[in-house]
């Protein structure tokens, strides 16, 4: 018989911590990820995860839920967005983001965040990996 699981996050399996600004905290749940993203006013991608993941933009594809905060979405492709409290939003590969007004926002992922905020080196020395960096 299957057994019931909680995790929370108060507890998380890991923390990745951004270069300044947020943290990533993720739950393993069987084969799969969920992770919370903290992104704390004033965070930007290029600018606090790009040093970490050494891409020209994000490379990951988010399936999320905004708990709270506002966040600006700007595709490679010049397509942009601004989500809020209650969006579900799916964002492919080739974005960049920053937080938008003094709340941080605070999201789920249910896709995205498995290798995200992790190097080159990092991923390679994770065991049945594919190194691509987010």
């Amino acid at each position: 018989m299957a057994r019931m699981k909680i995790q929370r996050f108060s507890a998380p399996d890991e923390t990745r911590p951004f270069v300044d600004k947020g943290r990533l905290e993720v739950l393993r749940i069987g084969d799969g990820v969920v992770g919370r993203g903290i992104f704390e006013a004033g965070w930007r991608w290029s600018k606090h995860v790009k040093p970490i993941a050494q891409t020209a933009s994000c490379e990951a594809a988010h399936s999320g839920y905004v708990l709270s905060g506002r966040m600006r979405i700007v595709m490679d492709d010049g397509q942009e967005a601004e989500i809020a409290p209650g969006d579900y939003v799916t964002i492919p590969p080739g974005h960049d983001a920053w937080t938008v007004g003094t709340e941080p926002c605070i999201m789920l992922d249910f896709a995205g965040f498995a290798d995200y905020a992790m190097s080159a080196r990092e991923l390679r020395e994770r065991p049945g990996q594919d190194a691509h960096p987010h």
